[in-house]
């Protein structure tokens, strides 16, 4: 969706929730992101994860590195265009965000902010984490959830979700609380179940495709009716068969029932929609004509629709399965124009110093903190440079319309190639300008020896095959 001046754009979001119980990453997600579909590529992937492995050593090195499911879905969306703008994580709840290069710059005012509602607020084992963004002008949030488990436990659920509501402020004068947003998707293994009726019932009523007689006793669709809260989140038909709790690398429901290494309960789970997307969109008052029509120039400026709601049972990792949500967001752009615009000046070549120009909006809030990197085209996220420089330390001129910054022969690639320029704005925390693809030509003067690294084994082995065969 690039900005053509158009009065409304669509821009299709697809959203994950999964509970992967402590699980590595599963062999492919084809079918979880639509990739094997070429009519519906995606503007921005959505994934929110539960019960991500957060026992002490895998959070320590996950603190200092990327986590393993990061790095899943950075390596599988990367290649195809997609950059990650934010991510969080709180234990084992883990949100990450994904957009197609050419939405980057549009994506604006990123925060991020989590709440801890596990044991009375002091453990992040259940609780609530957000990013919130400004999307071509309009304010849309993400919010991933994990509630409390256990059928008895439904008013500790609407409890933790309305303090979570009332928690989760982001820092800034300018970023509103979370029901403030434009757009609000709420989602998560949210723990609701299906009461009064038997497991025997249950299962019958799955077996049979009667799913419409199980609705009407999810705790979730019975409290929509009741608490105030609640009653402006939208969701789609449960038409799907209930997400949890199937037996590991099966489409069987819970055969075995609990048990640990000291007791066995043979009591098996009733199965239950746990995994839920929904969404909220913010209702403004509006002045109406007498007729009580609404002004054209009134209207709602942004909207929601929801084009498909699924589990996917052919990942069986967890005793969850995986559930998306396609949508379309159709909205007025408030923003068009990139705050920054770069480009380089002249041919550039490896081994020779380079300049960057670029040129700011009037209102574009500038900071020492701001710097322009060079990226491959497949880069994964703002931090994911070849090289950088401060704006203000690396300047060299500066005038009316555009300033130049110098980027130093010592960090560029040896072995060139096609790459990207971004600038990063420390303020909102986010990329809000990229240059259009450009090639850096080779070294041609370096001789076999500078490309030469010492092995492990002190032997010495060569750091660039591909440059190695032009000689």
């Amino acid at each position: 969706m690039e900005p053509r001046g158009g009065p409304e754009e669509r821009l299709r979001l697809h959203l994950v929730t999964w509970n992967v119980g402590t699980a590595s990453p599963p062999p492919e997600v084809m079918s979880l992101l639509q990739l094997n579909s070429q009519d519906q590529v995606m503007d921005m992937y959505v994934i929110g994860l539960q019960e991500v492995n957060s026992k002490i050593m895998n959070f320590l090195s996950d603190m200092a590195f990327d986590d393993p499911w990061s790095i899943f879905f950075m390596t599988v969306l990367s290649p195809l265009g997609y950059v990650k703008v934010s991510s969080i994580r709180m234990q084992g709840l883990l949100l990450l965000i994904f957009a197609k290069r050419v939405h980057v710059p549009f994506i604006r005012d990123i925060k991020s902010q989590f709440t801890r509602t596990g044991l009375y607020g002091y453990w992040g084992n259940k609780g609530g984490v957000a990013i919130r963004m400004s999307l071509y002008g309009h304010t849309v949030c993400f919010l991933n959830c994990h509630l409390p488990a256990h059928m008895e436990n439904l008013e500790q659920r609407l409890d933790d979700f309305e303090r979570i509501l009332e928690m989760q402020e982001f820092e800034g004068e300018a970023i509103p609380s979370i029901l403030d947003h434009d757009i609000l998707f709420w989602f998560g293994d949210l723990n609701f179940r299906i009461e009064d009726f038997g497991l025997h019932f249950i299962r019958e009523s799955i077996n049979n495709s009667r799913l419409s007689l199980l609705w009407e006793k999810d705790q979730l669709n019975m409290a929509k009716k009741t608490e105030a809260f609640l009653q402006e989140f939208i969701e789609g038909p449960l038409k799907f068969k209930p997400t949890y709790k199937f037996d590991l690398y099966s489409n069987e429901y819970d055969t075995r029932g609990q048990k640990s290494l000291f007791w066995f309960n043979g009591k098996k789970r009733k199965p239950a929609w746990t995994d839920r997307i929904l969404w909220r969109v913010k209702r403004l008052l509006r002045p109406t004509s007498e007729a009580g029509e609404v002004p054209e120039e009134e209207e709602a400026t942004i909207s929601v629709s929801l084009h498909s709601y699924n589990s996917h049972m052919s990942y069986g990792i967890s005793d969850h399965k995986p559930v998306t949500g396609t949508f379309e967001l159709e909205m007025k752009p408030l923003v068009s124009v990139p705050l920054v615009v770069l480009r380089p000046v002249g041919e550039w070549s490896a081994g020779q110093d380079a300049t960057v120009s670029y040129s700011t909006v009037p209102e574009f809030p500038s900071s020492a903190w701001d710097w322009i990197a060079l990226y491959k085209m497949t880069f994964r996220h703002p931090n994911d440079y070849v090289m950088y420089a401060w704006v203000q330390d690396n300047e060299i001129s500066s005038g009316e319309d555009a300033k130049q910054v110098y980027l130093g022969a010592e960090e560029l690639p040896i072995s060139g190639g096609e790459f990207i320029l971004g600038y990063y704005s420390h303020m909102m925390q986010s990329i809000v300008g990229l240059s259009q693809p450009f090639k850096v030509e080779p070294n041609r003067t370096v001789t076999k020896k500078d490309l030469l690294w010492d092995g492990v084994d002190g032997t010495e082995k060569f750091c660039s095959t591909e440059l190695l065969n032009d000689f």
